[in-house]
């Protein structure tokens, strides 16, 4: 990674220019929030397309959707722009509140409609919930009807039921956009892609004033935010990928937050005074994917060999920490349904025996694709230092998100690092991305699903995972779910869960009403700040 070199802009001089740097080093005002982070994985800013962690927390203060997860209420569904809502067997109907863009076109149904239908027009991997959930480019303008300007109904497929469909409402993918502003800006029948990847065209309680790759998001108070302007009056988000340099800008008091920390820096502040560790829970994992289409890695006694050659334990307690725990299940270990870990921990002489079974006595040799960030990269070495003891040689590639996330996508690579998310709090939303690959040919070019990126073929799984979503029986469906981590992990998976994934999110004592977001959705309009002791 390059050194950090760029001198952060704080105090004054932030308020006075946001194009010169500074060197001063002061508390950071009251009416700012400065957050220390990687910005390396901010590919696009279209809410219907950029589904990466950072960009997350962009959308949700830019953005206002249906409904939201409320992390500090035990993740309840609550109105975020919807008033209130019914269903029935065939669909849900929302009632919108009185709300405006930051154009100053009012917030009507049209919008909502525009926005869904756009996601799944669009039809990247944003769209992949909505998918697995039934719902298609092909069929989505007959499921979504504007009954009137405040009146928006979705139709239910045999796919989902009612609580997994408002999960999905309340993801940052459903982010509704002012559909008059986009229009505008169509080129080309992209739906406004091209323009909207850099700006924002949202109805939430900040606004977007500029966004530099891998350098600085500022995000503005929208004055005429229907719950009334945000205490903070603006939120810096600056690429800060080196853990040391945050460390040391957070102890001065020139960051607010610092949420891209390693497990050993973020460690010194449990015993500092001022500070307080978030260890937000995300339902995700960090996953080691293997390439299905490559001759080694189709065959499952390789994959099982891999599963055995890693030292888990050791990872945990040395790179990981807060970072995350060892689970090689993909439903949290104390989450309902949820089984038993197998017997996959560091085993060299077992994992040897299968790759000789496998025709590979005298080992074979491997590439890992990682991302060059906290910890993925240590990671890949612990990784690469653990295969060699089974005979697998490892090269490490690392790149830059837009890098590793295209060759994922493309299928080109080995082994890869990449990290899920779960979109609705229980087994079955972590479970999705595991266990839904519909049609694994090269040709569906289905990049948005993570399983069919290793090439899996996985049709009974699938056929498994369709079943339970579309269970209403909560105790069938409990059952269901536990059928699917069985059929899973006999399966000897390509997509292989390590760690369930934590967010260590380090804050400033002077920050009140931070709560970090599961899906990163974290919203800003109800922080505050006090004055430094």
């Amino acid at each position: 990674m390059k050194p950090f070199c760029s001198p952060f802009l704080v105090g004054a001089a932030l308020a006075v220019s946001l194009g010169s740097a500074t060197a001063v080093l002061a508390e950071t005002p009251n009416d700012q929030l400065i957050i220390g982070t990687s910005l390396a994985q901010v590919l696009s800013l279209d809410p219907q397309q950029g589904t990466e962690v950072k960009t997350q927390e962009i959308l949700a203060n830019t953005y206002d959707r249906l409904v939201f997860s409320d992390q500090t209420d035990g993740y309840k569904i609550k109105p975020q722009l919807a008033e209130s809502w019914e269903v029935d067997d065939k669909g849900i109907t929302f009632k919108l509140r009185e709300a405006t863009f930051t154009s100053g076109n009012p917030v009507t149904a049209k919008d909502v409609v525009f926005s869904i239908v756009r996601l799944l027009k669009l039809d990247q991997s944003a769209a992949t919930n909505y998918k697995t959930a039934g719902y298609t480019a092909d069929n989505i303008e007959g499921l979504v009807s504007a009954i009137d300007d405040k009146t928006f109904r979705i139709e239910l497929t045999d796919k989902v039921i009612p609580e997994a469909l408002l999960y999905r409402l309340a993801m940052g993918v459903s982010s509704v956009v002012d559909s008059v502003e986009v229009e505008k800006h169509v080129k080309n029948g992209d739906y406004g892609n091209e323009w909207l990847r850099t700006t924002a065209a949202g109805s939430g309680p900040y606004t977007l004033r500029r966004w530099t790759p891998n350098d600085i998001v500022l995000l503005e108070a929208n004055k005429d935010y229907r719950g009334g302007a945000p205490a903070i009056r603006r939120i810096v988000m600056r690429h800060v990928p080196e853990s040391q340099a945050a460390r040391l800008m957070l102890e001065r008091g020139d960051i607010d937050i610092a949420n891209a920390l390693t497990a050993a820096d973020v460690r010194t502040f449990e015993t500092k005074t001022g500070f307080v560790i978030d260890q937000v829970k995300t339902g995700g994992y960090y996953v080691l994917a293997m390439n299905a289409g490559r001759e080694a890695l189709a065959k499952p006694e390789v994959r099982e060999a891999i599963a055995y050659g890693i030292n888990y334990k050791g990872i945990a307690d040395t790179i990981l920490g807060s970072y995350g725990r060892w689970r090689n299940v993909p439903v949290p270990e104390d989450w309902a349904g949820a089984i038993a870990n197998p017997d996959w921990s560091f085993q060299p002489e077992k994992a040897k025996k299968l790759l000789a079974d496998a025709g590979y006595p005298n080992g074979l040799s491997l590439t890992l694709k990682t991302i060059s960030q906290t910890p993925r990269v240590d990671m890949a070495t612990a990784i690469q230092a653990s295969l060699a003891e089974i005979g697998i040689t490892v090269t490490i590639q690392q790149g830059n998100g837009a890098d590793i996330v295209a060759a994922h996508r493309a299928r080109d690579f080995d082994l890869l690092l990449p990290q899920t998310g779960s979109f609705m709090p229980t087994a079955l939303g972590s479970l999705d991305n595991f266990a839904s690959n519909p049609n694994n040919a090269k040709e569906a070019n289905n990049a948005g699903n993570f399983v069919w990126r290793s090439a899996w073929d996985i049709p009974d799984l699938n056929a498994l995972r369709e079943q339970a979503n579309r269970e209403r029986d909560d105790a069938k469906r409990l059952d269901l779910v536990r059928q699917i981590q069985e059929k899973f992990i006999a399966l000897k998976p390509a997509v292989l869960p390590m760690f369930e994934r934590f967010e260590p999110i380090v804050v400033s004592g002077r920050v009140k009403g931070y709560s970090g977001h599961p899906w990163s959705l974290t919203r800003i309009e109800a922080v505050t700040k006090t004055d430094a002791p």
